[in-house]
């Protein structure tokens, strides 16, 4: 049980936090705190939740958990506001999609305190954001990231993890490093792709033409260029040298297609494309629902 939850940023990922531990009944007094004072407004007309305060230092007063899921840029500000008015038992989290700056600047503002700070990273969402785009099942089957760190207090890591199951995620914990290496890959290159395909048709003089024959693949390919840019251009930025790295792998095997195209060189072409069903068929991958 959780008697006072403080949430920065009652979003998609905060609301939904919200809402499903409501549902779950194991939160108390939920307590909201952003810049946007019409977004929680609305939370807490939606009932997300029972208070809002627009004061960082305020909003933590008390709070047996305080879950940062701001965009990226915000984060090392919160801890900043935050850190001289946390009592000696409160738990912070984040949701963060890129963790080895979010540790960094939380070992910074909460110098003795740091054992206190449990990283972490829902793998969830949708190309939508606000709180009315939250909803409880949001992170139902879906996995969520922790990585302690050795200083990590095992009391507050126990918590964290107890919150993020009561949702119906399952935990998994990972070191700082590799998570960065594998989210690079499989969201932040797939959204920066999706963001530079957009971008290139519509810098083609029939976008209008090509958009509007746009089928289920294109669709579907492109429905995650929708999502924030702003949270998007801080995530590719704190996460930049593992998505460097991966991007740069991408475009070997991206020129590896364009010279076979060139020399019509089918049987590379076809080996390329029966390689990737193989791999996506065999992923397991979660489901939105």
């Amino acid at each position: 049980m959780i008697p006072r939850l403080c949430i920065f940023g009652v979003g998609l990922i905060g609301g939904s936090l919200a809402r499903s531990l409501r549902d779950a009944g194991v939160v108390g007094t939920v307590i909201g705190c952003s810049r946007d004072e019409e977004n929680l407004a609305r939370a807490l007309e939606l009932k997300v939740i029972d208070e809002y305060v627009l004061d960082p230092a305020a909003a933590v007063d008390g709070a047996d958990m305080v879950v940062v899921a701001t965009s990226l840029g915000a984060t090392a500000t919160i801890f900043d506001k935050i850190a001289a008015s946390l009592g000696p038992t409160t738990i912070v989290t984040d949701v963060g999609s890129a963790k080895a700056r979010v540790v960094d600047a939380a070992r910074l503002s909460f110098a003795e305190n740091f054992g206190q700070f449990v990283p972490g990273h829902p793998i969830a969402g949708t190309e939508k954001s606000g709180v009315d785009a939250s909803f409880a099942s949001l992170f139902h089957d879906h996995r969520v990231i922790l990585t302690p760190l050795a200083e990590t207090n095992r009391n507050a890591l126990t918590m964290v993890t107890g919150m993020w199951q009561a949702t119906g995620a399952k935990v998994i914990e990972m070191d700082v490093q590799h998570h960065d290496e594998v989210l690079a890959a499989t969201s932040h290159l797939p959204h920066l792709l999706a963001y530079a395909l957009v971008e290139c048709l519509a810098e083609m003089d029939e976008s209008n033409e090509i958009f509007a024959y746009a089928a289920g693949g294109f669709r579907d390919f492109t429905r995650i260029a929708s999502s924030s840019p702003a949270m998007w251009c801080d995530i590719a930025m704190d996460n930049r040298d593992a998505l460097l790295s991966v991007l740069q792998h991408f475009t070997s095997t991206y020129n590896q297609l364009i010279c076979a195209l060139e020399s019509k060189d089918k049987d590379a072409i076809l080996a390329t494309f029966t390689r990737a069903k193989t791999a996506r068929d065999r992923a397991a991958l979660p489901t939105h629902k």
